[in-house]
């Protein structure tokens, strides 16, 4: 056994690097699963649970540990779970097919981890619906985003069409392929869970009536320790995009309150030379000019760069690691 190793890691490194490049093509020709067969839809409704959980907003708690200690454990107990099938379904590929099937089909069980075509053009979308009407700009923003966008002007509307775009293209590629690389099928399953969960439950205050304040504060830390390192990473794959570094970029990058969403908007923004804001919260580079149809082009032009940058990168690294993790 220990003589033909040296032999099999090599090919199922390589497998292991098709996979990725078969999950990134699905998404470029065909986008996402439908939903009924989509994970993330899976995860949503475990995580669903959470309106019906989370204590009416008023009079709220200043402290509740009983529903932050609530939260924490609903959200490990998804966690392994999701762990657990990831897991499985990895071992199950891997166990016993040979290298062209172990692409093929962990290709297709990566693929719903992650969403980069979907993105992209739901980002575009908001320039085609604003060219039809500010109002319909508005409407498809709020696929988007989870702000109010009924008083947002042409400008504002294209400041957070951009900024979901830069924000999620680590929370919805880099991430989840970093953890891919790391972790294998599983860690790119947590990442999904944990950054849907933030997006479910990670809500300081009132929202629709109930306080998520304390119920979504672990789901709320835990995507941000996930999520630290590709931030950061999301800015070096932008910054290598465009072949230049984005000059003040820590310094914009702290203005907002995320430890990490700031990093690619900022980088975004600098990239572009636009500002980039939300209303009484922040505004980054902030003496830049409003951004243009162009503008938003630019940004998608840039993200699928990014994304390609990122495959090759990647792909690199399982091929250095995947021996001693995989094989």
């Amino acid at each position: 056994m220990a003589d033909s190793m040296p032999h099999q890691i090599p090919e199922y490194a390589l497998a292991v690097a098709a996979a990725l490049w078969i999950a990134l093509a699905i998404d470029r020709w065909l986008g996402e699963s439908p939903a009924p067969l989509h994970p993330v839809v899976w995860m949503g409704r475990y995580l669903g649970m959470g309106s019906r959980i989370a204590p009416p907003a008023y009079p709220a708690k200043r402290v509740d540990l009983p529903m932050f200690f609530i939260g924490a454990l609903l959200w490990c107990v998804g966690a392994a779970c999701v762990w657990g099938i990831a897991m499985a379904l990895q071992t199950l590929v891997t166990l016993s097919l040979p290298a062209w099937a172990v692409a093929l089909l962990l290709g297709l069980l990566l693929k719903p981890l992650f969403a980069w075509r979907m993105l992209r053009d739901e980002v575009l979308a908001v320039e085609s619906a604003l060219a039809v009407s500010l109002d319909a700009g508005r409407k498809q923003l709020a696929r988007l985003v989870s702000r109010d966008v009924s008083q947002l002007s042409e400008r504002e509307v294209r400041e957070s069409a951009i900024e979901s775009l830069a924000e999620n293209l680590n929370d919805s590629l880099v991430a989840p392929v970093f953890w891919f690389v790391l972790l294998g099928l599983p860690g790119a399953a947590l990442y999904r869970f944990a950054n849907t969960a933030d997006a479910m439950w990670g809500y300081r205050g009132e929202r629709n009536g109930r306080d998520w304040t304390w119920l979504g504060k672990w789901a709320a830390r835990a995507d941000d320790v996930l999520s630290w390192i590709p931030a950061r990473i999301t800015v070096l794959l932008l910054a290598l995009a465009a072949w230049r570094w984005p000059a003040g970029l820590p310094e914009e990058a702290r203005r907002t309150p995320s430890p990490n969403s700031g990093w690619p908007m900022a980088t975004m923004a600098l990239l572009l030379g636009v500002r980039l804001a939300k209303p009484g919260v922040y505004a980054l580079n902030a003496e830049g000019r409003a951004p243009s149809t162009s503008d938003m082009q630019r940004t998608a032009q840039l993200g699928g760069r990014a994304a390609l940058a990122l495959g090759v990168f990647a792909s690199l690294a399982i091929v250095a690691t995947t021996g001693w993790r995989w094989a």
